[in-house]
């Protein structure tokens, strides 16, 4: 086992909807958007056109800090994807703006052995091309 998961060498890009391009195309500006409503202040995720909370339609992208917590991870060795090649690490973190706010992701720029549940983790973007940005994770420092 290496010190440090390699990076997936290619990706398969999302779906691109005028939905959710403020989501997929946010880190082109070095911001991770999710929809937020405009009545009670939920965020909104995944982008949804209404509000789960109090039902409103008053919807609208807004950026967030960027910062979560670690909820959990696994090493992946299964070679799933062609070109997408293991091992690499898959995340769920919790946004620091509200309890719930969660996106499965990839965890880079750290060796599996220093991960640890709990641990503040920062946004950085993948320039994947056709405009698209994909919010990964790394370590951040406390």
């Amino acid at each position: 086992m290496t010190d440090e998961p390699s990076r997936p060498r290619s990706r398969i890009l999302p779906l691109v909807t005028p939905e959710n391009e403020h989501f997929w195309r946010g880190g082109a500006d070095g911001e991770l958007r999710f929809l937020r409503c405009r009545a009670c202040r939920t965020f909104v995720h995944p982008p949804a056109p209404v509000c789960p909370e109090c039902l409103s339609f008053d919807l609208a992208p807004e950026a967030v800090s960027g910062r979560a917590e670690l909820l959990t991870f696994t090493e992946n060795h299964q070679p799933w994807i062609p070109g997408f090649d293991p091992p690499y690490l898959v995340a769920i973190v919790e946004i620091e703006e509200q309890k719930g706010l969660r996106l499965t992701t990839n965890l880079v720029n750290c060796a599996t052995e220093d991960v640890r549940i709990g641990m503040p983790v920062r946004v950085v973007f993948e320039d994947v091309g056709d405009g698209v940005h994909l919010p990964l994770f790394e370590p951040a420092e406390d």
